[in-house]
């Protein structure tokens, strides 16, 4: 019984290019009591590798985190599939606003602790006592009111490409390092102020707005389904869009264009651009964002020693690479000192 990924990207990169079919870049995610992941995590991996569903996928005992890529054909034995299980049943489905047949090339599923890296107890709050849910249509009414203090709970690299006007954007690396930052920030309006958050799809706000009643904020809210559902809303009723620029997104196309704003900069010119990328040399793997002709004349690398190193035989990269543990030091989203025009 096949319980892993066996193709490489390369692989499966040519048989989606053979299969010609459309593909649905989805994401979703559901709280829930899970008894025994491992057992969840195989029985999704089973069925959807069946379905030629890929992606990335966490499973925890509080719950499941999933962005895929599924495709268009088999969309309906897919959505069937999640309403066969009771806490995921007409859960609701994410769809992305520009398709990419190649946002994902593998199907991972794996076991962690939690669904989203967020560094609390939850056995010392009410995970369940959650702020007001709130579509495009109030959330834009409520962040026009000057009693409102709108919060993306995002992290630098994301908000720097697109967030929405007059939001706070904490210069955070993690979610963890935002919600103390802001709560800390916003301790003398915990009863004054309307406290709104939002997030790419919604599920870092589900935790932190129960995370923010607990500490004494009485009025939360939150940006129903994220980014990614505001902008379906805006669309489909018509509203004003209220999102500058790109919402970064955590698969192959590294960003979704919401409004023809450009808000960011290369990191190597200086001239306005929010095209993510990751550098070139395989030991370095920066995040950063580069302009055409900065990745023509660098190489696609983020420094002159990585355009270096990326020029010797691949073998000889490897040789260099070995030994050198590939931790979040090394694969670095957008901190470097070579990035003389980051933000």
């Amino acid at each position: 019984m096949q319980l892993y990924n066996t193709l490489s990207a390369k692989e499966r990169e040519k048989l989606i290019e053979e299969a010609g079919k459309d593909r649905l870049t989805i994401s979703f995610y559901a709280y829930a009591h899970i008894g025994n992941p491992q057992i969840l995590r195989n029985h999704l991996f089973i069925a959807w590798n069946e379905m030629d569903v890929l992606g990335r996928i966490y499973v925890a005992k509080e719950g499941v985190n999933a962005q895929l890529s599924v495709p268009a054909d088999n969309f309906g034995a897919f959505k069937a599939h999640l309403d066969s299980i009771s806490f995921l049943e007409n859960v609701r489905l994410n769809i992305a606003v520009e398709q990419d047949n190649k946002s994902f090339l593998k199907l991972k599923v794996k076991v962690r602790h939690k669904i989203v890296a967020d560094g609390l107890n939850d056995n010392t709050f009410d995970v369940t006592d959650k702020g007001v849910h709130v579509g495009a249509e109030k959330f834009n009414e409520l962040i026009e009111d000057p009693d409102t203090v709108l919060v993306d709970m995002r992290n630098h690299y994301e908000s720097e490409i697109g967030h929405f006007k007059n939001a706070v954007t904490p210069d955070v690396d993690t979610f963890r390092d935002s919600l103390d930052i802001i709560e800390n920030d916003l301790k003398e309006h915990k009863e004054d102020k309307k406290l709104v958050m939002y997030c790419t799809g919604g599920i870092r706000c589900e935790k932190a707005s129960a995370y923010y009643k607990h500490k004494g904020f009485k009025n939360v809210y939150q940006l129903e389904g994220g980014i990614i559902e505001y902008t379906r809303q805006v669309k489909a009723e018509g509203l004003e869009n209220k999102f500058l620029g790109k919402n970064f997104v955590f698969d192959h196309r590294r960003g979704e264009r919401i409004s023809e704003d450009v808000i960011a900069n290369c990191h190597q010119c200086g001239k306005p651009c929010d095209t993510h990328v990751n550098c070139a040399n395989e030991a370095c793997h920066l995040l950063f964002i580069q302009c055409d002709e900065c990745a023509t004349a660098m190489d696609n690398c983020c420094s002159t020693d990585c355009k270096e190193v990326h020029a010797l035989p691949f073998e000889e990269q490897k040789r260099l690479r070995k030994g050198k543990h590939a931790s979040n030091k090394i694969f670095k989203k957008g901190r470097s000192e070579v990035l003389k025009y980051k933000k």
